[in-house]
Formats: structure tokens, sequence, C-alpha cells
């Protein structure tokens, strides 16, 4: 059953990986080389709305389900995964408003703001968080059930 754990976990990982590296392949999001060019005088790429939030829907999806393989694989409990998929919908539904309004002010809200909010709407940064907090639950958890 150890092999199956970490079969997710690998694939979960080379699955995230996958989607960064085919990013301008898969996704519309024409903000790519405007933010790979880290100049704030580049001109403002035009794009099309549905289609960027289309694109930002579909990738969040892949890496939902990435992310929660890599979740059930570390922690075997299926409550655990659903939690931390609730919580990456959370920040994505809280990040995405957010960055859709930065490019309509076409980042006159800030630079740097902007590219950070993209970072949560494109980027599963949530997991980072997620996996040492349910490991530090498990770690609590299990102290308990010894001390019991």
């Amino acid at each position: 059953m150890k092999i199956i754990n970490w079969l997710l976990v690998i694939i979960g990982i080379c699955g995230l990986v996958g989607v960064r590296i085919f990013e301008d392949k898969i996704f519309y999001d024409p903000f790519l080389d405007y933010f790979h060019e880290a100049n704030k005088n580049i001109g403002f790429p035009a794009f099309k709305l549905g289609r960027l939030i289309i694109g930002h829907l579909f990738r969040f999806i892949l890496n939902l389900g990435f992310s929660c393989l890599i979740i059930q694989g570390l922690f075997k409990n299926k409550q655990w995964t659903i939690q931390g998929a609730i919580m990456m919908i959370i920040v994505f539904a809280i990040a995405l408003p957010i960055y859709l309004f930065c490019i309509q002010d076409k980042f006159e809200i800030g630079y740097l703001f902007s590219f950070y909010m993209r970072r949560f709407v494109i980027q599963p940064l949530i997991i980072l968080l997620i996996v040492p907090m349910f490991y530090y639950r498990k770690q609590i958890m299990d102290k308990e059930g010894k001390e019991s």
C-alpha cells in the first residue's frame, strides 16, 4: 500500500511540474511574457477576458487535482484531502477576482501586488502551507493516541 501512496505523490508532483513546464502551450495567458520580462515599461498586453478566466479555471482544476493526489498520498485521509481542496478553492475564489481587478486596472494598483496575486491564481502555493499543517496535525493526533 505504501507504493501506491508514494506513486500518488510522485504523480501529483510530476503533474504540477508538467503544468508549469507546458503552461505556455496549454493555457491562454497573454500575461506570461509580460511578467517573465519583469519590465514595467513593457506594453500592457491585449487579452480576451473570457478566455483568460477559462484558462485560469482550467489551470486551477489541474493544479487542484494534482495537489489532492499529493495530500491523499501523504496522509491517506479522504477527509483531509477534501479539507485541503476546500482551502485551495477558497484561496482561488478570493485571489481570482482581486487579480481580475488588477488586470482591469492595468496593474495601476501596483506591479508587485498584481504579480503576487497572479501567483496565487496560477500556482498551487497553498499546498506549501497545507502539507506542513496536516503533517503537524498528524503528529499531534499520533501523540494524543499514544498518551491515551
